[in-house]
């Protein structure tokens, strides 16, 4: 792939997983997060949503899944964050429990 297809048809991967905003957090205290963002593999991927995730205070992840997301979600949720993830940002949609 070159990068002209990736400007066509770029890859926008989501990961999910829970976090923390302090170490002494438990199960009942984990928000569940939705990372979308372009990334150049899986790799870069979970670095670039730990970095992320960690420059907005959370201490702690648990990163449970990944994937690649084909064409824009058609849940609303995820609509903004799937532009943001477009425009080369790390969107993180949290879920409170």
């Amino acid at each position: 792939m070159n990068d002209n297809d990736d400007a066509l048809d770029p890859t926008v991967y989501i990961v999910i997983g829970r976090v923390w905003e302090s170490e002494e957090g438990t199960p009942e205290t984990a928000i569940t997060i939705h990372a979308m963002l372009r990334a150049a593999d899986d790799d870069d991927a979970v670095r670039k949503t730990l970095e992320s995730l960690s420059a907005q205070g959370y201490v702690e992840a648990e990163l449970d899944q990944i994937g690649v997301i084909n064409g824009e979600p058609d849940e609303p949720v995820y609509e903004g964050a799937y532009q943001d993830a477009l425009e080369g940002n790390v969107a993180i949609v949290t879920f409170a429990e």
